[in-house]
This record gives C-alpha cells, structure tokens and sequence, in this order.
C-alpha cells in the first residue's frame, strides 16, 4: 500500500471510530474524506477480498442482508454495508470499519451497490459474481429509463467479464444483452397454466420484446413485469432458470412460506418481492457451495433489517417501518399490506432529495385507489413533500377525517404511537426514514444506528 493510501486509510478509520464513538455514527463520511485524499484507495482496501457485487432497483439491501447471514453460517467475518449506503464513498466506508481479516486468507465482502456506481466500484475492485434483482422506473431524473439504469450496470460488468453473472430471469432486460460473462438465471417457476397468454399491466415498465419490439407475452405474471415472458413475433423467451420457487404456500406481512427446487423455506418477512430476494440469496449461496440446509437455518433466524419491514415499539403498538422508492415497489408493499388479517393504521412519509428522487410524481402511478380505507381508522401523513402526499390520498378517496397531517417528526411519532389498532404501517422514502430513525432514536425509542 502507498504513503497517499495508508494515510487516507488511517484518516478514515480515525473518522469512523470518532463518530461511532461521540457521535450518532456514519456510513458515508469516512469513506468520502479517505477518497477526497486517495481517489484510488478502495483497490487498496478490497485486492485481498473476493467481492459478492449485489444490484438492481429494487431489493438490493435485503438480498444482501439474506445472502450475508446465510455466508456467516460458513464464513464468520463476511464484510458488508448493512446500512444501504451503497455509493462509492459507502462502501469504502464498509472496508474502513471491517476489523482484520484473518492472516493467510482472503476476506469475503457481499456490497449492495448503487446502479450508477456499479462502474466506477468496479474500475477499483474485481467482483467474483454480480447478483441482479430487477430494474424498474426509479428516480427517474438520476437514471433516466430502466434501459439507461440497465446500460449502467452493464458498463461496470463489462469490466469484470470473468465475473459469473447471478440475474432474475423473470425480468427480460436482463436476457436483453449479449456478455461474455457466465450467466445463472433464478425465478418462479409455479404456474398452474403453461399454456396460458396472459399480457402485463398497461402501465407495467420493459414489455416490448429487446429483439423485434412486440408486445411481450406471458405464460405466468408474478409482478409488474416479471414472469415467463415470451415474444409471440419472434423466439425471443425466458431463459432457462437453474433455481426456482415452485409454489408460494403462505404470505402474510411477517412471514413467507414457499418451495425452491422442492425445499421448503420461511422468511420472516411478508411480500412476493421478498421472496425474490431470498431466491436470489439461495441462488448466489449455491454458486458459493453453500447447502440448502445452511441456507435455510439461516432464512429462519428473524433478524431487522435497516428500514425493511422493520419492526419497533411506539407507546406499545406495533410500527413497520418499510422503505418506497418507485410505483412497482410501492404497489408491492400494497399487496403486502393487505395480507394483513388484523386492523391496522398507515403512515406515509415523503420527501424529495437526491437520495429519494426529486421527481415524486411517481406516487400518482402507486395504486393508492386499492387501499381499503374503509378500514383504515387512521392516516397519517408527513415529509417535506406532505401536500403531494395528502393530495394523492385525497384523490385515492381516503375519508378525510381519518387523515392527520404534519411536518413535525415529533407530533407524527406522537400521533403513530396514538393509534386506535395495535399496528400502523409506515411508509416512508429513503431521507425520510433516516430522518425519522434519528428521531427515535433522539427520543430513546431505538439505538443509535448508522
């Protein structure tokens, strides 16, 4: 290692033990003050690591929380970002906090990675394996279209083409483009009807056929896009998959019971996305020579996952706090809302940053109109975007004396932990929830975190 990288590597680790120590912590800026001194200093900090490169737009945190408790079962000091600060500066950030790996092997590092950095990471670093989840229309002023996000991350693979390639097969961006890189594809492989033509809804994102610009068709639909796709113009289909969910047998908002390759396996967490995540962790797990009985150990311990289906305490209820980001993932926490079989309130916080995409007019493509207000007895609703939100409700038909709205952190705590159910489901985009997480936590009500 250089003078200029082990001096940025010493400044950073000094600055990350400071504000872990005296302060509330932080995932991003030791990583940017050792970069602003060694623009280099992540190939330093990763050459003795194989590299797991987790990404896509949505699910990336919690497939890498799934994939790393199941690679802790085998290796115990697996290095990760478990806080989803996944840009560049985040996961030099990663390294700096790792302890010392054990002499005379290589470490094992699985990263969640921003889309638009999977480039510039891997110009630093050369991944064993890519794993991607999906792409969907996501902050559409920093991404563009799902092909542009889509192109981004190939031009990082592009760099690694020895780099094994883990993808959803269900998604057909993901068939779209011709690298060298060996390719394994997951997906779901449950469907009653083989025969069926069924199409994707009309505002689903990537339905027209990559090859000839048909409408795609679909054997079985799981969400948006994602199914066993085929182009009835051309032979344009789903891939071959190598792992697959052959029956979904139970969701519920805390659990998930279903069937990979005749296993069964639970996931304390509800949702059909979820269950994606957790086939893309088996998937990554397999390619890593873990066992189907490792790997379900580790899917049954219920650990929280930072603002995914997180679950904590306001003046004894129950509050999920569970991050939306984009229209397909919003309308995925819907549909897992509502497998919930007792009353619940709803919260929703919005705010518009970088971070989350200035542009929010993506809520007006949630299915808000699906929520069953009649039984919602309260909503509450906050951020710095809280007009947009209220009046997206407003139009969805919530009855508006069930509303309450406020800007107030405090006040909304205050008003979630007074409930008339047991549970409320709060909603929130990404700055949202490290604002609201710093204020439980400034109120004692969780630890200080990230």
């Amino acid at each position: 290692m250089s003078i200029k990288a082990a001096f940025a590597s010493f400044l950073g680790k000094s600055s990350y033990w400071f504000l872990h120590n005296f302060r509330s912590g932080g995932s991003s800026y030791p990583g940017k003050l050792a970069t602003r001194i060694d623009p280099e200093i992540l190939r330093h900090l990763a050459e003795n690591y194989d590299v797991i490169i987790v990404t896509g737009t949505n699910g990336k945190t919690m497939t890498t929380s799934l994939l790393t408790k199941i690679l802790k079962e085998q290796y115990p000091d697996v290095l990760t970002n478990p806080s989803g600060s996944n840009m560049l500066q985040g996961i030099v950030t990663s390294f700096l906090a790792a302890g010392p790996k054990p002499k005379g092997r290589k470490g094992l590092a699985v990263l969640e990675v921003d889309e638009a950095n999977v480039e510039p990471v891997c110009r630093q670093l050369t991944p064993t394996a890519f794993l991607l989840t999906n792409i969907f229309r996501d902050q559409m002023d920093r991404y563009g279209e799902i092909y542009t996000t889509y192109q981004k991350i190939v031009d990082g693979i592009k760099l690694a083409p020895q780099a094994t390639i883990i993808a959803n097969g269900d998604a057909p961006i993901f068939n779209s483009k011709q690298l060298p890189n060996p390719i394994i594809y997951y997906g779901f492989a449950d469907s009653d009807k083989p025969d069926a033509d069924l199409r994707a809804s009309f505002n689903s994102d990537g339905v027209l056929c990559p090859v000839c610009n048909h409408i795609l068709h679909y054997h079985s639909i799981t969400y948006a896009n994602l199914g066993d796709y085929f182009c009835p113009n051309c032979s344009f289909s789903r891939p071959e998959l190598t792992d697959a969910v052959t029956a979904v047998q139970e969701l519920r908002p805390t659990f998930s019971n279903f069937i990979i390759n005749k296993q069964a396996f639970t996931i304390h967490v509800g949702g059909v996305y979820n269950i994606y995540n957790a086939l893309a962790a088996y998937t990554t797990a397999k390619f890593l020579k873990i066992a189907p009985e490792s790997i379900a150990a580790a899917f049954n311990y219920d650990e929280q996952v930072f603002g995914r289906q997180e679950v904590i305490k306001l003046n004894g209820k129950h509050a999920t706090i569970i991050l939306v980001k984009n229209p397909v993932g919003l309308n995925q926490v819907f549909d897992l809302i509502k497998t919930d079989p007792h009353p619940y309130s709803l919260g929703f916080l919005l705010n518009a940053h970088a971070a989350d995409g200035k542009d929010t007019s993506w809520i007006w493509d949630g299915e808000f109109e699906q929520l069953p207000f009649q039984d919602i007895p309260k909503i509450i609703l906050g951020g710095e975007r809280l007009k947009d939100i209220q009046l997206r409700f407003k139009v969805a038909g919530a009855n508006a004396d069930s509303i309450v709205a406020t800007q107030d952190l405090t006040d909304f705590i205050t008003q979630a932990g007074e409930v008339p159910d047991e549970h409320i489901y709060i909603l929130t985009t990404y700055t949202a929830m490290l604002a609201l997480r710093k204020q439980l936590a400034n109120q004692g009500i969780i630890p200080a975190g990230f």
